[in-house]
């Protein structure tokens, strides 16, 4: 399987959040910023004070899997920064309600390309 590049650094999550564009969804709040590279790099938050540890990482995964459904779809050379919007109830955690907000805020960025 193919590795994703991601956003490590903290300045680099500050750059996507402050200058991007973002496009809110029920759950996923997306951050979208183009970069001078030839590919896409992602990162994802979910907020320690949503739920606990095991669940934090159970939502980056699903959210992260989300992403591979559409990352050969998508423009290249964007930053993304998917957040999970911490109005919604952790109760509600569903991979294809995920994967239809993705693509609702991936066609409003205009950077899925369609086919």
């Amino acid at each position: 399987m193919k590795k994703i590049k991601t956003l490590k650094m903290n300045y680099e999550f500050k750059n996507v959040l402050n200058r991007g564009k973002y496009f809110v969804n029920n759950q996923v709040i997306i951050y979208v910023l183009k970069n001078n590279l030839n590919y896409n790099r992602i990162g994802v938050v979910v907020g320690s004070k949503v739920c606990k540890a095991t669940k934090r990482n159970h939502i980056k995964r699903l959210i992260r899997e989300a992403y591979r459904k559409y990352e050969k779809e998508l423009k290249q050379s964007y930053d993304i920064v998917m957040m999970w919007n911490k109005k919604t109830e952790i109760s509600e955690v569903s991979f294809h309600k995920i994967l239809g907000n993705m693509k609702k805020s991936f066609s409003k960025a205009g950077i899925l390309e369609l086919k």
